[in-house]
């Protein structure tokens, strides 16, 4: 990964250094499974290890309201005092699964009963407002682009019922060849 050190296209405009508010200050961070990210994160960032928390998520995607992942940001915000959230994805991400039905029949080859996919399909499709998907297929794909995952993310920590409403949740797309991020959400 290259980081331009000239650039100031980095995340320091949000934690000033010149305070000893960044000291006490919890971030999190929702980012893909790319290891360029966490890498960038900590060039980016200059935030000390110990205020810096990581979850990874292949997406980086929350797929339901109430999934693990969701359980987890919540937990952080409560008990590690964490005041702001990110949610950032790789430009050039290769983790969306561009045809499920292929992905399903790698199930199937690597011994998934037909009779539980059928199952979980039943569920999709008759547990409604369980799953925020319809079927397997589309909540394997996820979203259609890294960018969609992201809006759909910080969207979805913004109004969840349990997320406190000053919790800042920003929403960043990082060229990891050049360090570069785009802002895709900013704090409302």
């Amino acid at each position: 990964m290259f980081m331009d050190k000239r650039s100031n296209n980095h995340l320091i405009e949000y934690f000033p250094v010149t305070t000893d508010q960044l000291n006490r200050k919890k971030v999190l961070f929702i980012i893909g499974m790319e290891g360029q990210l966490e890498q960038w994160l900590s060039a980016a960032t200059h935030i000390p290890q110990e205020q810096m928390m990581v979850l990874k998520s292949y997406g980086p995607v929350i797929s339901e309201p109430y999934d693990s992942l969701m359980r987890s940001i919540i937990l952080a915000v409560y008990q590690e005092n964490v005041e702001e959230i990110f949610v950032i994805g790789a430009a050039d991400s290769d983790e969306s699964i561009s045809d499920p039905s292929h992905f399903i029949s790698k199930m199937k080859q690597k011994g998934v009963p037909a009779v539980k996919i059928q199952t979980v399909e039943y569920l999709f499709k008759h547990c409604s407002p369980g799953f925020t998907a319809n079927d397997l297929a589309q909540w394997m794909k996820g979203s259609k682009t890294v960018t969609d995952g992201i809006k759909q993310s910080v969207d979805l920590i913004r109004r969840h019922p349990l997320m406190p409403s000053g919790i800042r949740v920003y929403g960043l797309l990082v060229d990891t060849v050049n360090g570069k991020y785009t802002r895709v959400v900013e704090h409302q």
